[in-house]
């Protein structure tokens, strides 16, 4: 059931028009490893779970309360502004901005530089892939 499920969720990603190079699906194989290692039970990432985690507000970054939406918005397509630089962001949505989730070099630092600003600590494995694929679906 959970793989029929992780196999609608990514045929809906690809009806959206956005799917991963195979840079950035080597590093998922690479995070869903990693997964497993850490919980033998993890079967695939979730969409819906990176979801909870983007608009789940916490305790950051020199004290505020902020979520991923806090700089990325709800609108994933749309552009959003960094709170503490007041610098634009351009869409997150490879569906907006198809130069987004292509690196993985530059995926794993903005991963981690924004889960520590957000909920001051690195996203485990499981959390960076469940958010790239939400990232993915918009």
């Amino acid at each position: 059931m959970k793989k029929l499920l992780g196999l609608t969720l990514f045929c809906s990603c690809l009806l959206s028009g956005a799917e991963f190079n195979q840079e950035m699906q080597n590093f998922l194989e690479e995070l869903k490893t990693q997964a497993r290692t850490q919980n033998p039970n993890f079967v695939d990432f979730s969409a819906k779970e990176g979801e909870r985690i983007f608009v789940t507000q916490s305790v950051g970054r020199e004290g505020k309360t902020l979520s991923c939406e806090s700089c990325h918005q709800s609108d994933l397509r749309k552009e959003g502004l960094n709170v503490f630089t007041n610098k634009p962001l351009e869409p997150l949505s490879p569906n907006a901005n198809p130069k987004r989730l292509s690196e993985v070099k530059e995926v794993k630092k903005w991963l981690k530089r924004n889960f520590k600003d957000v909920y001051a600590r690195e996203g485990s494995p499981k959390e960076q892939g469940d958010v790239l694929l939400y990232i993915l679906s918009k």
